[in-house]
């Protein structure tokens, strides 16, 4: 390890891996927007939040816990250009206020991790 390392890593530093909270929170920020599937939502969080990741397993393990909780559903569509269905995953509207509370708390978390607060 060098000085230039420790300055590298501060004025570029690795991408911060979500955990299945923050996954469950812009999970449902993002299908407050449209809905959407699994694939998708890691390749939105990698485009509008750069120094994010999220993997397959937490957010796979966030919409599990959000549909067995009721608050999102899912069902199978098929997509143009794509060989197979996806399983596409929509906010049941019972759940929208829980929803917008949740993705409030995403919102509150990137702001406040973003440098600008």
């Amino acid at each position: 390890m060098k000085f230039e390392d420790i300055y590298q890593f501060f004025n570029n530093p690795p991408p911060t891996y979500l955990n299945r909270e923050l996954a469950v929170c812009y999970v449902l920020d993002y299908l407050l927007t449209q809905e959407s599937y699994g694939t998708e939502l890691i390749e939105q969080l990698s485009e509008n939040f750069p120094q994010y990741r999220l993997s397959d397993t937490v957010l796979y393990g966030a919409l599990s816990f959000l549909e067995q909780s009721g608050v999102i559903e899912g069902y199978w569509q098929k997509l143009k250009g794509r060989g197979r269905p996806r399983k596409m995953y929509t906010i049941v509207s019972d759940y929208k206020e829980k929803a917008e509370e949740l993705a409030s708390l995403w919102r509150h978390y990137v702001y406040h991790n973003s440098g600008k607060s």
